[in-house]
């Protein structure tokens, strides 16, 4: 009998150090979880925020390829009516339109494709512009970093 007391008297006496290791280590694991749960958040927010922009360039393209109706002269809208178009669909989208940097460039009658061997040399507008994204990755570098995502848009012109 004395012999299976004392069993269990050292045996309860050596689990009793590992409580703390096991603390310190559960401290370890959630703050490693919790920086990458967050990081994930943070950079898909940042791919939400690349298509965001690219689906604004786009309108913003489309409206300066198509001319008013045959009635109206067939004009091409201005820069400031592209603008006016981008920065609704970047309102839509709860991002800053006031945000853009660089500025919203509009080239009119530029060559798309020059590159392509052979492709057909067609006029179109090309629409550029990017957008400033700040990270908040905790216990990383990452933590404040801020760096501008840029889009560029091509559309052929229509006659």
């Amino acid at each position: 009998m004395k012999h299976s007391v004392r069993g269990r008297f050292f045996s309860a006496r050596r689990l009793a150090g590992t409580g703390g290791a096991e603390l310190v280590e559960t401290g370890l694991v959630l703050t490693i979880l919790l920086t990458l749960m967050v990081g994930i958040f943070w950079l898909g927010r940042a791919y939400n925020i690349y298509e965001t922009i690219t689906r604004a360039a786009r309108e913003g393209a489309r409206f300066a390829v198509s001319p008013s109706c045959a009635t109206c002269g067939n004009a091409f809208p201005t820069d400031t009516e592209v603008d006016s178009v981008i920065n609704g669909a970047l309102s839509a989208s709860a991002l800053n339109p006031a945000k853009v940097s660089p500025a919203i460039t509009i080239q009119r009658n530029q060559t798309l494709d020059p590159s392509a061997p052979g492709a057909n040399q067609v006029a179109g507008v090309i629409v550029t512009f990017g957008y400033p994204v700040q990270l908040f990755i905790p216990f990383t570098s990452l933590r404040s970093s801020s760096f501008t995502i840029s889009t560029q848009v091509q559309m052929r012109q229509e006659f």
